[in-house]
């Protein structure tokens, strides 16, 4: 079995995901996005972009590295 990919070049290429804002966003594109790959490969990651450059690449993480990550930024 070969390890799952961390990054994706680009985050157009996750089709069909819906990207999430933070609700404490200001609206000035200044935050990240996450999104949740419902099928294929990726279907379990969160998928995490720079809300400035939305064709950019998305880093890729297990939902307990990425709640793990937010718990310890709060």
């Amino acid at each position: 079995m070969s390890a799952l990919p961390r990054n994706v070049p680009t985050s157009t290429a996750l089709r069909g995901v819906r990207w999430l804002r933070s609700s404490r966003s200001t609206g000035m594109n200044n935050c990240v996005e996450t999104a949740r790959p419902g099928s294929g490969r990726l279907a379990g990651l969160v998928a995490v972009r720079d809300s400035k450059n939305t064709a950019g690449p998305a880093l890729l993480f297990t939902p307990e590295a990425w709640e793990g990550f937010v718990t310890t930024l709060r």
